[in-house]
């Protein structure tokens, strides 16, 4: 580093300004995590594995077809006057996106269920093109707010929204409904969430509804991001379609479960990307881009000391965390849930958004294309000889190449004609340090547990509680052990807890 960057102003974090979307998250995501929890009790393990296949298709519909023109409006709204037609355009764009998906799933449906030898897909049709064209259409919705610094209003409709889509996929089951019935009531729910998009995004604005000159440069930004997406969630999703057009549903259920994370990343995660995408584009209107870097170590560390212990605690307690969330016929899928936590850890660095904050756009392209070149020969070749561990395994691999080529543009992004900086500079070292070993010190403790436990809990009578204690055992154990070891190293937990209660928003 050639300079050192000029504190804040402000004495608060930024990480406040998040407080109301990750409050918001955390309250609807019990019922968010209850949706497969449920339907893995009340459905067929051909039925689940159906279930799996028809979100599959559709969330991967959901973050191709945006082609990185909602993701564009954290980049410009902080910096326009004229906020309308940012979302004008975007909605439009969006609304035509919905209909190229449903289009696709019309058309398209009947040879994907050929290709995961499972004819009933077919029957699903028209809920899940409906479904997908609504739920394109409302994507905007807490983007729009988020990106203009209305973070307690976004918080409002997450915890509006989640709840509600919640509800309309646990309880249509719960009362008898089939799988077509509650697609039915999802597609439903996705038509009110787009009616709702248009109706909140542009409250209170004036101006015009579209602006060719300004949509031109939105396309021109998004477009590689856009590319990106094309390529990064094909090869995200790759191993999923592989092995569900290798393997039977029910044992693509088994899979799917063994893949399955806790929303803990998206709770934290994607607010807290969202919130440093926009104090990055405030601090480089004001002309003090050289605190970039400062708002990015403090965003990785306070994510470091939540996702480490929790990828540590999901590893060490996979076994009691399977049989307790869906059932003991479903611990074949621990050794594919143990690899997939790897996902956790590759979260604590907020790249993506920092180089999309910055314009850097081509450089994810750059990455996402380096992935889907490694994942296709990997995924091939590892469900081919590996079964499901080769599945995982070749996933596993293409991220942390990803997520290396990203950490390489970082610094990059951050640097300004006075302040250069290298890896070594923006990577929060000492909270990663101090997490990693309270959380390893904290996943000893649960592994010495199951061995000094296992006679008893293996003889507890039947009943969900009974099924949960040695889940709740285990993770009282590693709260108890993370908390003192973190005391052991100087950290107070408190205090970061206190970094994520909520700002008054200016």
């Amino acid at each position: 580093m050639s300079g050192s960057p000029t504190p804040a102003a402000s004495g608060d974090s930024f990480l406040g300004r998040a407080g109301p979307l990750v409050l918001a998250r955390l309250f609807t995501a019990g019922l968010t995590l209850s949706i497969p929890l449920v339907l893995a009790r009340v459905l067929h393990l051909d039925e689940y594995g159906t279930y799996y296949q028809l979100f599959l298709i559709a969330t991967t519909l959901y973050y191709v077809l945006p082609f990185g023109v909602v993701q564009s409006l954290y980049y410009f709204l902080p910096r326009a006057e004229a906020k309308r037609p940012y979302l004008g355009q975007t909605l439009l764009f969006m609304s035509a996106a919905g209909l190229v998906g449903a289009a696709a799933v019309w058309g398209l449906l009947g040879y994907v269920a050929g290709w995961f030898s499972n004819p009933a897909l077919a029957e699903y049709r028209l809920p899940l093109a409906a479904y997908t064209a609504f739920l394109l259409g409302s994507f905007p919705l807490e983007v729009s707010l988020t990106a203009q610094g209305r973070t307690r209003a976004s918080a409002a409709v997450y915890l509006v929204s989640d709840a509600a889509r919640a509800a309309v996929m646990v309880v249509p089951p719960l009362l008898g409904a089939s799988l077509y019935g509650m697609m039915v009531a999802v597609a439903a729910f996705a038509a009110l969430r787009y009616v709702a998009t248009w109706a909140v995004s542009l409250r209170g604005l004036t101006g015009p509804l579209v602006s060719r000159a300004l949509f031109r440069e939105q396309l021109a930004y998004a477009a590689p991001f856009g590319a990106a997406m094309l390529l990064a969630i094909p090869q995200q999703n790759a191993h999923l379609y592989a092995v569900a057009g290798t393997v039977a549903p029910a044992l693509y259920a088994l899979y799917r479960v063994g893949c399955f994370q806790l929303p803990v990343v998206d709770l934290l995660y994607t607010p807290t990307s969202e919130v440093l995408m926009v104090r990055l584009g405030e601090l480089e209107h004001e002309g003090r881009e050289e605190e970039g870097v400062v708002a990015f170590r403090e965003a990785s560390g306070k994510l470091a000391y939540v996702f480490l212990p929790f990828a540590a605690f999901l590893f060490a307690a996979a076994p009691e965390f399977i049989a307790a969330m869906f059932g003991e016929k479903f611990l074949p899928a621990v050794p594919v849930f143990r690899v997939s936590v790897l996902g956790v850890v590759l979260s604590i660095l907020p790249m993506d958004g920092t180089l999309r904050a910055r314009g850097q756009t081509r450089a994810i392209f750059a990455s996402y294309a380096v992935k889907a070149a490694v994942t296709v020969p990997l995924v091939w070749l590892g469900v081919r000889h590996l079964g499901l561990m080769g599945g995982i395994g070749a996933w596993a691999v293409a991220e942390v190449v990803g997520k290396a080529m990203l950490l390489a543009r970082v610094p990059a992004a951050l640097s300004t004609s006075r302040l250069r900086l290298g890896v070594v500079d923006v990577i929060p070292w000492r909270e990663l340090g101090r997490a990693s070993l309270a959380a390893g010190a904290a996943a000893v403790g649960v592994f010495l547990l199951r061995a000094a436990a296992e006679g008893a809990f293996g003889h507890l009578p039947e009943g969900f509680l009974w099924r949960v204690l040695p889940l709740a055992s285990a993770g009282v154990l590693f709260v108890m052990a993370y908390v003192a070891a973190l005391y052991a190293t100087g950290v107070r937990p408190l205090r970061l807890l206190a970094a994520l209660r909520p700002r008054r928003e200016g």
